[in-house]
Parts: C-alpha cells; sequence; structure tokens
C-alpha cells in the first residue's frame, strides 16, 4: 500500500474514492475542497454520488470537480433512506471499487457512509466515515433513527478513521452509538483565503437572507413566523424589514403556503439557487434559523465575509461563535429571533463590530489548508493500522468527549 507522507516518491500515487450521496450543499462543499487539494497534492481522487439533483447548478459544479478527479465521477441511483437501492448503490459501487483499485474509501454523511464501509474491495482498503450530522439528524427512537443507528453500531467495527466535524457532533455520535474507533478525531470545515473578500450589496438588496436547503429542519416556518412578528414591530415602530430566501428543496412547496397564509409575499423573495456569494449580495444579514445543524458552512462562509449573521445555538454553531455565541438563539423560538432581527434594525453598528470579530476568528481557526491536512492525517493513521494488521473492531476503544468550543 502507498505511503502517504510523500506522493511523490510513491511507485504510484495514492488513490482516494468519496462517497457521498447528494451532490449539494456544505456536505458536497465539503468534498469538492479535501479532492481539490488531495488531487493538487499529488493523489488520485474519485468521486462516487448519486444521480440526482442534476439540475444545471449542480451539473456545473460537478464539471468544475472533474479535472481534480482523475478516477473519474460515477453516479448511482441512491435514494435518502434505506431501501432496495442501496443493494443497487453497493453493486455499483464494487464495481468502482474494482475499477479504481482504491486504497482509501471515505464516505460522507449517512448514505456515503454506509457506500464505505460496506463495499466490497477485492484488496484491503482503509475506509474512513465524516457523518456530517448524518444519522445523528434523526430522532433517535423514530424509524429512520433506529435504522441508522443500528447500521451505525454494526459499521464501527468496519471504520479504520472516524472523522468528525465539530466536537459536538462527536460528542453526540459517541452517546448514542458507543465505542468509537481509536482513530477518531474533529476536523473543523474550513474555507480559502478568497473567501475573506467583502460582498458588495446589489442596490436593492433586503435586509435579511436566508440561504440553504428548503427543509423544515432549517428552521423556515420558524423564521416565517418571527419576519411576521418583526413587521408587526418594525411597522410600529416605522422601521421597515424585507427578506430574501435562496435555495431549492423538498419543502419549498410548504413554504410558499405559509408565506402566503402570513399576507408576506410583497416583503419576502424567493430567488431560486444561486451561489453563496451571490445569495449574500442579496441580503444584509445572513440569517440561519436552523432547529438542528452540525458545522454549517453557510457560517463559515458568511463570516468570512464580514457578513453579520442571526443564527440559532445548535450542533456545532457555538464552536464556530465562540467568544461571540451570547449572540446566538435557541431553536424554534419565533419571537427570540424576532427581537435579534429587530436589535440589527436598530443597532447596526454593534452588528458590524461583532462581524469584525467573527471574520478575524474564522481567519484563525478554520481554514480550508488546516482541515484538508488534518484529514490527511487521518488517513495516514487508519494506512499504518492496515499495514500493522489487526481489525478495526480491535482496534477501538472509549474515548473520553468534550462538548468545549474551540477558543
Amino acid at each position: 500500500m502507498p505511503d502517504m507522507s510523500n506522493p511523490s516518491t510513491d511507485k504510484r500515487a495514492l488513490r482516494i474514492v468519496h462517497c457521498l450521496r447528494a451532490p449539494i450543499g456544505g456536505l458536497f462543499r465539503h468534498v469538492c475542497d479535501v479532492a481539490q487539494v488531495q488531487s493538487l497534492s499529488g493523489y488520485d481522487v474519485g468521486i462516487l454520488c448519486a444521480d440526482e439533483p442534476n439540475d444545471p447548478m449542480t451539473e456545473e459544479k460537478l464539471a468544475t470537480l472533474k479535472p481534480y478527479c482523475s478516477l473519474g465521477i460515477t453516479r448511482i441511483s441512491l435514494g435518502r433512506l434505506p431501501g432496495l437501492s442501496d443493494v443497487r448503490a453497493l453493486v455499483a459501487g464494487a464495481r468502482t471499487m474494482s475499477k479504481t483499485q482504491a486504497d482509501i474509501v471515505h464516505g460522507h454523511g449517512a448514505k456515503g457512509g454506509l457506500l464505505a464501509r460496506l463495499v466490497y474491495a477485492s484488496k484491503p482498503v482503509a475506509r474512513i466515515y465524516t457523518p456530517h450530522g448524518g444519522s445523528i439528524h434523526y430522532p433517535p427512537h423514530s424509524l429512520a433513527g433506529l435504522v441508522f443507528g443500528a447500521a451505525e453500531r454494526f459499521m464501527l467495527g468496519r471504520t479504520d478513521g472516524l472523522i468528525f466535524e465539530s466536537e459536538f457532533a462527536r460528542s453526540v455520535f459517541a452517546d448514542r452509538f458507543g465505542v468509537l474507533p481509536s482513530n477518531s478525531v474533529v476536523v473543523h470545515n474550513g474555507v480559502a483565503a478568497d473567501e475573506f473578500e467583502p460582498v458588495v450589496p446589489v442596490d436593492d438588496a433586503s435586509d435579511f437572507v436566508f440561504l440553504g436547503e428548503l427543509r423544515e429542519l432549517k428552521g423556515i416556518y420558524t423564521l416565517l413566523d418571527a419576519f411576521a412578528l418583526l413587521l408587526k414591530q418594525s411597522t410600529a415602530s416605522k422601521v421597515p424589514a424585507t427578506l430574501s430566501i435562496v435555495g431549492d428543496g423538498p419543502d419549498a412547496a410548504a413554504f410558499r403556503s405559509k408565506i402566503a397564509d402570513l399576507g408576506l409575499g410583497s416583503q419576502i423573495r424567493l430567488l431560486g439557487v444561486m451561489s453563496a456569494r451571490d445569495a449574500f449580495a442579496r441580503g444584509r444579514v445572513v440569517m440561519m434559523p436552523s432547529h438542528r445543524d452540525s458545522f454549517p458552512y453557510v457560517a463559515l462562509e458568511a463570516a468570512a465575509a464580514g457578513m453579520p449573521l442571526i443564527a440559532t445555538r445548535t450542533g456545532g454553531v457555538p464552536e464556530i461563535f465562540g467568544p461571540c455565541s451570547e449572540k446566538l438563539v435557541a431553536p424554534g423560538d419565533p419571537a427570540a429571533l424576532a427581537a435579534r432581527m429587530m436589535e440589527y434594525l436598530t443597532d447596526k453598528t454593534s452588528y458590524a463590530r461583532t462581524s469584525s470579530l467573527m471574520q478575524e476568528r474564522v481567519r484563525v481557526h478554520f481554514s480550508a489548508e488546516k482541515m484538508a491536512a488534518g484529514v490527511l492525517d487521518v488517513y495516514r493513521a487508519a494506512l499504518r493500522m492496515k499495514v500493522d494488521g489487526g481489525s478495526a473492531a480491535a482496534r477501538s476503544l472509549s474515548i473520553p468527549v468534550s462538548m468545549d468550543t474551540a477558543k
């Protein structure tokens, strides 16, 4: 098996295949960033992902990634929930493993993790998993939570490296599923140097902008209720307010109905899908009302660009905010969210100061270079264990977990 310490001296480049379900959102952005750095570092990289969505923006992102994927981009049928598509995906994945002769297979998200750890490989392969929230987002006693929970416990014995994007995710995963592999670490998501360029708002930018997948999980119902409360307050105080929503998703139609029911059609713009920086230019404050989240890229991207953020205290978000965490609000609380929005409208100077602090914090602690280096360290440890022999299960131990945020 190749030695990762210096790929230029390997008899052949290390071969890495990343597995994920839908090529969208922060998870896909993470895979793209890591894959590009790995390719530029001299490794052979491939992608195995679902064949949907196939909208123009997704296809454009995959086309941009393609030059970095010497092992190709393979798209397969793969549903969100457990089903027959998983069996077909494992068969297709085995063909990909045979074709690429991968040394590392890295699964991202619940379905990507299933593929990476269960797919057949004819040669020894190090199996790495990054949950990205994944199975921990499902309530533990729901049908999906029970199924994914049983699968996670079984697959821990087939895991050579476990990477968490936040201390929060590691803590919840350990509490819910028990013993973790010894090669288990937190590697925070990171952003590139050019993302610290300021965003210039468009002439008709809204006061507030939401960017993300249109799912109930993202707290959009809470945001709409909060905005309705804000309008009542802002009308009384003669402080107008507007909101733009950027994205698409399974609950988009329900949100449109909610907007109509609240009579907010003239104050809310639904702008569809666009890039993060284009979305940021459509507003002056980025809204993150999520009910559950892990370590969202939107927060890192917005903070890097110097955008004010109003967010909920959920998942790894406090790790991003650090000393500014007192600004976070409880999930599912429209009144608290509306109060923060009114606070911005009436005291923009305070939010500008916080934005500067957040930008510098992200610059110091959450770089793409640190992220890529941390991932490669896990690969190295996994390969060393493969060379030394022994099963993944035999190398497992209980890991003390800290909920402390990064300082």
